[in-house]
């Protein structure tokens, strides 16, 4: 398995693809990123074209084990950000 990009690595190759430099770069990203994190964490979707849809999700109240002792816990709602990925991206990777 290959090792995961990192930010400074993906801000080269954004820069390189929008033909810019790399602070120009490193600002999409993070606009693109905060614009994300801000319409997610406000109960909204963002649709990410060939990529996937990042939306958040309510998990309800539930019983939960603690491994090391096994006692039985309830853990109170709460939510979780999920991603489902693209159909054209699942078929990029496996095609």
């Amino acid at each position: 398995m290959a090792k995961p990009m990192t930010k400074t690595q993906l801000v080269a190759a954004l820069a390189d693809d929008m033909g810019t430099d790399k602070k120009s770069a490193a600002a999409a990203l993070e606009a693109v990123c905060a614009l994300i994190t801000r319409e997610v964490s406000g109960g909204g979707a963002v649709t990410l074209p060939g990529v996937g849809k990042i939306y958040c999700r309510e998990r309800p109240e539930r019983m939960v084990r603690n491994p090391a002792t096994g006692e039985q816990i309830k853990k109170e709602a709460d939510k979780v950000v999920k991603m489902t990925i693209a159909k054209a991206l699942k078929d990029s990777v496996n095609g």
